[in-house]
């Protein structure tokens, strides 16, 4: 479902603000999941899920960096 209209009123936050806080937020919250996911892979001794799941881990850190520098650049201005 999409809205046409700005809904940061509701929140005190604009719609595109409050829409990167949650990507990075989301990111991080994934990184944590997959350290589990990764453990139990590791006690199966499934190495090629292991790798997946390290590899899903770096992107996901990743995204959080990026976003984490777009926000830190935006809150400055």
């Amino acid at each position: 479902m999409t809205s046409t209209a700005e809904t940061g009123h509701v929140t005190g936050t604009a719609d595109k603000d409050y829409n990167l806080i949650w990507y990075v937020e989301a990111c991080l919250e994934n990184a944590l999941r997959l350290e589990t996911y990764i453990q139990d892979a590791e006690r199966a001794g499934d190495k090629e899920l292991t790798e997946l799941f390290r590899k899903a881990q770096a992107d996901s850190r990743k995204g959080a960096d990026l976003g984490k520098q777009l926000l830190s650049r935006r809150l400055a201005n």
